[in-house]
């Protein structure tokens, strides 16, 4: 049955989520809710890695969550039911072959029908929420974006993406969005969502075993940082040449690499302080966590 409900518990903790989308591919909603958090606080959407660790992306949250009463929801696609890059993070928009699949399949809306089965569940009265995304969970929020017509987000930080789906309608999806039935319109709108790019500037390694090596993600850089950069020119470039507005900006965190929960806690500080912190201040005390 499709969850129409959620009602999180105060403090750190989990519940099934079925979605209509895919009833058969259940989702695991990671949450933090602070105790003094109130129906009418913001809610931050938290999107994991390909490591599918949506309780430790959580972790990330919960000193901002305390500090600035968020509630931190961490919807998590498990490798048992979203296998590999083209489940999660290509949405399944594509099947196996190659071919789109019918829009109401597509993972991309999920997130708004959490956020419905929060309000309905009566622990926010939001209409929108802040939504982020780190790796893969950084191409899963753009492409997102790229996808719904109806957004229901404050603001939208996608953080070192491996490789970009690029906003034209000259290449194929993933890597721009010919394919699947879009138009000028469908462009215009995402330009115009004022997205951020956040992109960690030692985020440099050219030889990890998790950087994306298709011939369309080597084509937009040797690197996430150089990729970032890529993807945020070719925005500015397009929306020229189409005379659109864009109101994406790329946004560099010094001294960070490909680490979750300091660029969590980067795009804490940018939403809720105005700032980027000091690399003192995002240092993790333990190994990155992907």
């Amino acid at each position: 049955m499709v969850t129409t409900h959620l009602e999180p518990a105060v403090g750190r903790g989990s519940l099934p989520f079925t979605d209509s989308s895919n009833p058969d591919r259940p989702i695991v909603i990671n949450y933090y809710r602070p105790a003094a958090h109130r129906r009418t606080d913001c809610v931050v959407i938290v999107q994991h890695g390909m490591g599918r660790n949506g309780d430790e992306y959580r972790d990330f949250w919960i000193e901002a969550a305390d500090k600035h009463n968020l509630l931190i929801v961490a919807p998590t696609f498990s490798d048992e039911h979203f296998p590999k890059a083209e489940s999660y993070n290509g949405g399944l928009v594509l099947d196996a072959d190659g071919a789109v699949r019918p829009r109401a399949n597509w993972v991309y809306g999920a997130q708004a029908r959490v956020l419905a089965a929060l309000r309905a569940g009566g622990v926010t009265q939001r209409e929108t929420a802040h939504l982020f995304g780190h790796s893969a969970g950084g191409q899963y929020v753009h492409r997102l974006l790229a996808t719904q017509a109806e957004l229901p987000f404050d603001s939208v930080i996608a953080g070192n993406p491996g490789w970009y789906t690029l906003p034209t309608l000259e290449r194929r999806f993933l890597e721009g969005l010919d394919g699947l039935g879009f138009d000028v319109g469908d462009l215009a709108r995402w330009l115009a969502f004022p997205m951020i790019i956040l992109a960690g500037d030692q985020d440099i390694d050219t030889t990890a075993s998790n950087l994306p090596r298709n011939p369309e993600a080597v084509a937009q850089g040797p690197h996430r940082f150089a990729r970032a950069h890529f993807f945020h020119d070719f925005a500015v470039r397009e929306a020229a040449r189409l005379n659109l507005p864009c109101n994406w900006r790329l946004v560099t965190v010094p001294g960070v690499g490909h680490d979750g929960a300091a660029m969590s806690r980067a795009a804490a500080a940018w939403w809720f302080e105005g700032r980027i912190p000091t690399i003192a201040e995002l240092q993790p005390q333990a190994a990155p966590v992907l």
